[in-house]
């Protein structure tokens, strides 16, 4: 009575529990991963519409295109 019915239970229970934490742990790990692209990505945006922004700057002053061409690259970029 002893070992039948309560060792089977405690080998199927530990192997559920393992799968539970294994997905509830796996899902916690995608969901911070996610948040971390999104979170990223939308402040890569800004900076690099900043950077952009400033290389046309830089270049039109140093003389390698024209306010014309200037206003035209930051027109077609967008920014």
């Amino acid at each position: 009575m002893m070992g039948g019915w309560g060792s089977s239970m405690g080998l199927l229970g530990g192997l559920g529990m393992l799968l539970f934490w294994g997905l509830f742990l796996g899902l916690l790990v995608w969901l911070v991963v996610v948040l971390t692209r999104s979170t990223s990505k939308g402040a890569a945006r800004g900076s690099g519409s900043d950077a952009v922004l400033e290389a046309l700057r830089r270049r039109l002053a140093a003389g390698e295109i024209t306010s014309q061409e200037f206003d035209e690259l930051r027109q077609k970029l967008g920014v």
